[in-house]
């Protein structure tokens, strides 16, 4: 069965983003990305080289006609960096649907909440579809869709770490509240970090670190190819099994409740005669 992933009216057939920063080289990156079967990609607007013609270009490697590019603001620091990023990017390519993320600072790489919902209202005014990095706090995504967000997008655990999602109770409730996808970023490190997510219903998983720096780049980001594909079937296997198990009980329990209200017609009766 055909398993759609939409984001902001734009359909995708993978559920796994890839970043394009931290490989050795634009062939290795185009490789990588390749394997996983990512039709998204994300592009550091401020590190990756997407204008200068001098210096190798990412769109020699990745066809923009083929694979979408996602423009983000790493290394964003303010709103004011971050609007001008994606202004900047909107200038160059046109692109429309971007990723944003506000640091609160350089050690942890946490975003900045109160620049990142200031930064999301001003990009969705100005016709941007914003796919947001945020903390795993519910009531911060909320504020975020509500602001417009096309996409919510909490930390796992903090960028590059590759520990594994903390906090799988915050993930739980950020999903059940959400009507926009949720995507899991940073934090994946293993293939089995991306199955949970998947397993826990997100929509999708975002990682770049746990691919560029493994030994063989190709082969992980084919391990979290697979890995998304089994969390996300395991997780629709539940669903329909849960649902077949409410109505086969709700059947059942009708039936012994019927069965139970004769009984008593019955009582009922013989006391009267």
């Amino acid at each position: 069965m055909e398993d759609i992933f939409t984001i902001a009216n734009k359909n995708f057939n993978s559920r796994l983003i890839v970043g394009t920063g931290k490989y050795k080289n634009f062939e290795e990156t185009a490789n990588a990305v390749k394997a996983s079967g990512a039709d998204i990609v994300t592009v550091a607007v401020r590190r990756v080289n997407i204008l200068n013609k001098d210096q190798p270009l990412l769109m020699d490697y990745l066809d923009p006609k083929s694979i979408t590019y996602l423009p983000n603001t790493a290394g964003c620091y303010s709103s004011k960096e971050a609007l001008r990023t994606l202004r900047l990017a909107r200038e160059m390519g046109g692109w429309r649907l971007v990723k944003l993320e506000v640091l609160g600072d350089k050690k942890t790489l946490y975003p900045n909440m109160i620049e990142t919902i200031k930064s999301t209202e001003v990009l969705v005014k100005e016709g941007f579809e914003v796919m947001v990095y945020c903390t795993d706090d519910p009531i911060m995504t909320k504020k975020l869709e509500d602001a417009g967000a096309c996409a919510i997008m909490p930390l796992g655990a903090p960028i590059g770490s590759g520990i594994g999602i903390q906090n799988k109770i915050n993930i739980t409730l950020i999903k059940e509240q959400s009507s926009v996808p949720v995507i899991v970023d940073a934090g994946v490190g293993t293939a089995s970090d991306a199955t949970i997510a998947m397993e826990l219903g997100c929509d999708g998983v975002l990682l770049n670190t746990a691919i560029a720096e493994a030994k063989n780049p190709v082969l992980m980001a084919e391990a979290m190819k697979h890995a998304v594909i089994a969390g996300r079937k395991f997780r629709s296997w539940v669903k329909i099994f849960i649902a077949k198990h409410i109505s086969f009980t709700f059947v059942m329990s009708k039936f012994f409740f019927d069965i139970f209200n004769i009984f008593n017609d019955f009582n009922d009766f013989f006391i009267s005669i």
